[in-house]
């Protein structure tokens, strides 16, 4: 079999001429992608660690309370933050929070409108669904090596792979939200003389916004499954704990902060759980 292999296809070389040719010709678009990135991040980070820890908590309950309108789930969110207070990871959940809440900005502002339009034309959700399924699919550890290379070290190129991994979530469920409107409905609302852009508004996001609540979720819990893999970038929160667990052997460390990952991930399903 060595003929076959003495005439392999030149895919790493290829790749790395690409991300090559993008890192020489296209460095001033990803600096400004990285400026603003780096603003939303300090943005978001400010707002969550100025304030009283206890007033930040009682601001998430009190968002809660807005969309649940269950005090036993107010009283499970409260449990929760006083908890992580109390283990003392109340920074490094800030910080994860952060990563997670960026994510949602930039995955729901570019998923929603994309799942959109692919719910409109099919055959743009049959060309991208192969580059979805290559997002998904393919190891974090390969894309954060150009996420490194375009926008060096810190929370940046952690947001950047957390959203490669975490955008094909909202597209597939926005698309499925939209593009299983009832063709009942949509001959009605066309009957009563509504505009293509009034039927979107006005039907098929109102019938897919559970869908759509749903890919929000997805996106918070996918991000904060990339807490660990962006700490080996230089992104802060909780997965620096995790990693330097790992190194260390340190048990308790890793026990500790991995049920504080855990946490979070309960409080904010809870927070944002959504039924039709």
């Amino acid at each position: 079999m060595d003929w076959l292999t003495d005439h392999k296809l030149p895919v790493g070389r290829t790749a790395k001429a690409v991300f090559d040719w993008m890192n020489t010709h296209l460095g001033g678009l990803f600096d400004a992608v990285s400026a603003v990135m780096e603003a939303m991040i300090d943005a978001i980070l400010w707002c969550l660690e100025t304030p009283h820890p206890l007033t930040v908590i009682a601001v998430f309950v009190a968002l809660t309370w807005g969309l649940q309108r269950k005090w036993k789930t107010c009283v499970g969110v409260l449990a929760g933050f006083l908890f992580i207070l109390n283990q003392g990871y109340w920074d490094e959940t800030m910080e994860s929070l952060t990563l997670i809440l960026s994510a949602c900005v930039v995955c729901m502002g570019l998923g929603v409108p994309i799942g959109i339009a692919t719910a409109h034309r099919p055959r743009l959700y049959a060309a991208l669904s192969p580059v979805l399924d290559l997002m998904q699919t393919l190891p974090t550890f390969v894309y954060l090596i150009p996420a490194i290379v375009f926008f060096g070290l810190g929370m940046v190129p952690g947001l950047m792979a957390t959203v490669i991994f975490v955008l094909p979530a909202p597209i597939r469920l926005t698309h499925l939200g939209v593009s299983s409107t009832p063709v009942a409905l949509l001959e009605a609302a066309t009957a009563f003389g509504a505009t293509p852009t009034q039927r979107l508004w006005k039907v098929e996001l109102p019938y897919a916004w559970p869908q759509i609540m749903v890919g929000l979720t997805q996106t918070i819990m996918l991000s904060l499954s990339m807490v660990v893999i962006a700490a080996l970038v230089g992104a802060n929160g909780l997965g620096v704990p995790v990693v330097r667990a790992l190194n260390s052997v340190n048990t308790a460390l890793g026990f500790e902060s991995g049920i504080i990952i855990v946490v979070v991930a309960i409080l904010l399903d809870r927070m944002l759980k959504v039924t039709r």
